[in-house]
């Protein structure tokens, strides 16, 4: 640790530099959801399959959580505001040509692009905050304010989404990052001080970083082509089975390295390790449902962009309400218990999701489901921010955040792939059998096979979010969200004292 790393606790500028990491968070989570209503737009404009229309949203995803363990690495090696400007330029930079894409491939590229950006920025914002509010209490309110924010922000896209996609055109859902990008870029030098790690070995395990995001990426495209092709042709099969054998790679490439993304002293604390893979399966419910549930209301309910936008709004005002409630009650209930309830009010809310029909209504059908899921969420959101730092040192405070947010973005990717290539199959499968039947198809029965896949595919959502509480209330350790002090105590450590493991 630097002399850099205690000084900030006393920075009233600390409070303004909140303000701008949380508003380029908002921008960075706003891009997983903000092309959920402009979906059926792009997919018309740029000739989007159903199935290959999902690459708008996992490109990103994916190349976001399967780097952001590296980026977390470099910002804590390198310098956490350097790594989150070159992150924030690089991401604005990616969401011009995001606006200017001229078919399907160009989007899809400047999507895994912007990823990068992602993976550079979030870690190293989250870092900053962890280095700038030492003391447990102002980091809870600080982190309860930016996970605030950035919540916000995935709630907020696709009402920001259905306005520019009806009122101009998708392509300003891309084109808005770029002010907020020149902002960040403009204030937060004068705003942030460097910290970094102090580190004997500069060499971050690049190879076990890209092996693993390949991985990733061929398992999610697999799933993705089973919606198109059988399971067991060679157009799945091969990315599958490729997809496995590079995660191999990355796991013997770690083991290997005298530098790997993750320590193994990162999985002694029993928290950290719960809350990240429960997080898969959170992730996964949560993506699913504004996937699905946009698809639902445009083709079969034939919402309007904006309407489908205005439909998400309630659901960000009740996510932030329980942000808040769940930032005060987590001194009293702690994580486990908060996280618990959270997880079963997002399956009764995707369960009650599960049951809309060709002719529900958004006050009876869509509301009721929607609500419970954005309660559980809010009060989620401040257990998962918490929990992934618990009793982290300044040492590795981005590589703990990088770790949160790379399962965030990998659940969500995989159980879109998984959900979503569930969904169509069947709506597929159904279509084909009536036709064979001899049956005519109409755009009623259409409707009727899509609302069917649909509603298995929030159902499988349900079951991973079952599984996910019934691991946090077995795993889970009761801690509180005011835990020991780390980074002050490193501060004794340079004086003397024995090191704490992280």
């Amino acid at each position: 640790m630097t002399g850099q790393e205690a000084a900030p606790a006393s920075d009233p500028r600390r409070w303004k530099a909140l303000g701008v990491l949380g508003l380029i968070q908002f921008m960075l989570i706003l891009d997983v959801t903000v092309v959920n209503v402009a979906l059926p737009d792009i997919q018309t404009d740029l000739d989007f399959t159903e199935a290959g229309l999902a690459w708008v949203v996992n490109g990103y995803v994916l190349m976001a959580g399967g780097l952001l363990l590296l980026g977390g690495r470099l910002a804590d090696m390198l310098g956490r505001k350097r790594v989150f400007l070159v992150g924030v330029l690089v991401f604005g930079l990616a969401s011009a040509a995001c606006g200017a894409a001229a078919n399907a491939e160009m989007l899809v590229s400047a999507r895994f692009v912007q990823g990068i950006g992602e993976a550079l920025a979030a870690p190293a914002s989250l870092g900053l905050i962890a280095v700038m509010f030492p003391d447990p209490q102002e980091r809870i309110k600080a982190l309860g304010l930016w996970g605030g924010i950035a919540g916000l922000g995935g709630t907020s896209g696709t009402v920001i989404s259905g306005f520019l996609t009806d009122l101009a055109d998708w392509r300003w859902i891309f084109y808005i990052n770029l002010p907020v990008a020149a902002f960040a870029l403009a204030v937060v030098p004068a705003l942030v001080r460097e910290s970094r790690m102090e580190r004997r070995s500069h060499r971050p395990d690049v190879a076990g970083a890209l092996t693993g995001t390949a991985g990733l990426i061929g398992i999610v495209y697999g799933l993705l082509e089973a919606a198109e092709h059988d399971w067991i042709s060679r157009q799945v099969l091969l990315p599958l089975i490729g997809g496995v054998l590079l995660i191999g790679v990355m796991v013997l490439v770690e083991s290997r390295s005298k530098d790997p993304l993750i320590p193994l002293s990162f999985f002694r604390n029993r928290t950290r390790v719960v809350t990240n893979f429960v997080t898969l399966f959170f992730s996964a419910g949560f993506f699913s449902y504004f996937f699905l549930l946009t698809l639902f209301e445009q083709q079969v309910l034939d919402y309007s962009p904006i309407q489908s936008g205005l439909s998400y709004l309630p659901l960000g005002i009740t996510i932030g309400i329980g942000i808040g409630l769940g930032t005060a009650l987590m001194p009293r209930l702690g994580v486990k218990r908060i996280l618990g309830t959270g997880f079963l009010l997002l399956a009764l809310g995707l369960a009650l999701t599960s049951t809309l029909s060709t002719d529900s209504s958004y006050v009876s059908g869509i509301l009721p489901g929607m609500l419970l899921l954005a309660f559980g969420s809010g009060i989620s959101f401040p257990a998962f921010g918490n929990a992934s730092l618990h009793e982290v040192t300044g040492q590795d405070s981005s590589l703990a955040s990088g770790v949160q947010q790379a399962v965030q973005q990998v659940g969500g990717a995989l159980g879109l792939a998984t959900i979503v290539t569930i969904a169509l199959r069947h709506a597929d499968d159904k279509i084909s059998s009536l036709a064979r039947s001899g049956t005519v198809i109409t755009d009623a029965v259409t409707r009727d096979a899509l609302t069917e896949g649909f509603a298995i595919g929030w159902r499988v959502a349900v079951g991973l979010l079952v599984v996910g509480a019934v691991l946090v209330i077995w795993l889970l350790e009761h801690v509180l969200a005011v835990p020991r002090n780390p980074l002050v105590e490193e501060v004794a450590v340079e004086a003397g004292e024995t090191p704490e493991p992280v």
